[in-house]
């Protein structure tokens, strides 16, 4: 085909699909996030397959992987979809009551369990014709080749030291404590740096590769290392879990303190002295300008802000919970 005539055929939608394909490696799960019938994605891949003369995905045992063609294009694809989001949403101003946006979120589920919630009815109240993604950030997650790709617009998490190469803005910060289950022996007798180091912990499984965490990063630095007896990916069912063992959970105040009236739980001091956990939101340079990203993050802002406020407001903890 004539290098004309391939440009003539091609359009944004084509390279739509061959960003969903080549991101998500697979055929069936592009269609879902594209919100396409698999047969109509499958057409579309053997047409883009026939202009680049390339397989673009092959299968590799189980899974599908893009050949080094394939690998190739995606970045340039990102940066297409990204230009003609700039061309024709920013050049009319992104209106949030009328616009048709797929808004990507990657987060921690370590964040209060109200902010997710919170943050998913503020975006649907003000723009109800946008779509909402919520992606995990986990061990098997890049989120910094998703903000580089355009996959996601922005991650929430909390970071010791956050990534310099990423734009960041300040959530809010909170203190290191611990949850317990009403009969654990430490609500009856306290406990000390060595107790505490020795009791059997469950932690969060890491939140991105090689990560160990910001409470074993910390005491790593310290020369100190606890016992962790449990691990889980799903950080919203560790109270639970704690609730009926005896588990010590060690994370944020404004987490723990949302299951204390609904778990038979408590939250006690912590022996060691961690410094405050920071959460931020964070976002890529090729979206740091675009009108719809940034009215994302001011939502995301709003969220963390009302929270805080929430939270200074609230009586001081009793004796038995702090």
């Amino acid at each position: 085909m004539k290098e004309r005539d391939l440009f003539g055929s091609i359009d944004i939608h084509l390279i739509k699909v061959l960003h969903t394909v080549l991101s998500e490696r697979s055929v069936s799960k592009a269609a879902i996030r594209l919100g396409m019938h698999q047969p109509a994605v499958s057409s579309a891949l053997k047409r883009l397959r026939e202009f680049s003369g390339d397989p673009l995905l092959v299968r590799s045992g189980a899974c599908m992987v893009p050949t080094e063609a394939g690998l190739r294009m995606l970045d340039p694809a990102a940066r297409i979809l990204q230009a003609a989001q700039v061309l024709f949403s920013d050049a009319r101003g992104f209106d949030p009551a009328q616009a048709r946006h797929t808004f990507r979120i990657a987060a921690s589920d370590y964040l209060d369990p109200h902010f997710l919630p919170r943050l998913m009815a503020q975006i649907k109240a003000q723009a109800p014709l946008c779509n909402v993604e919520i992606w995990p950030l986990s061990a098997a997650s890049d989120y910094r080749t998703q903000l580089a790709q355009g996959d996601v617009d922005v991650v929430i998490g909390n970071w010791a030291t956050p990534p310099q190469d990423l734009h960041l803005g300040r959530l809010f910060g909170d203190d290191v404590v611990c949850l317990v289950a009403n009969n654990h022996p430490a609500v009856r007798r306290g406990w000390d740096k060595e107790a505490w180091l020795a009791v059997d912990h469950i932690a969060p499984a890491a939140m991105h590769p090689g990560a160990k965490g910001v409470i074993d990063d910390f005491l790593i630095s310290q020369g100190l290392q606890r016992h962790i007896a449990a691990r889980c990916p799903y950080f919203g069912l560790i109270p639970a879990m704690v609730a009926s063992t005896l588990l010590v959970l060690t994370t944020g105040r404004q987490y723990c303190e949302r299951f204390v009236d609904v778990l038979p739980v408590k939250i006690l001091p912590c022996p060691i002295e961690f410094p405050r956990m920071m959460y931020y939101q964070l976002w890529h340079e090729r979206s740091h300008t675009t009108t719809s990203a940034k009215w994302l993050r001011e939502r995301v802002k709003s969220v963390a802000a009302a929270l805080k406020r929430e939270k200074i407001t609230q009586p001081a903890p009793s004796a038995k919970t702090a």
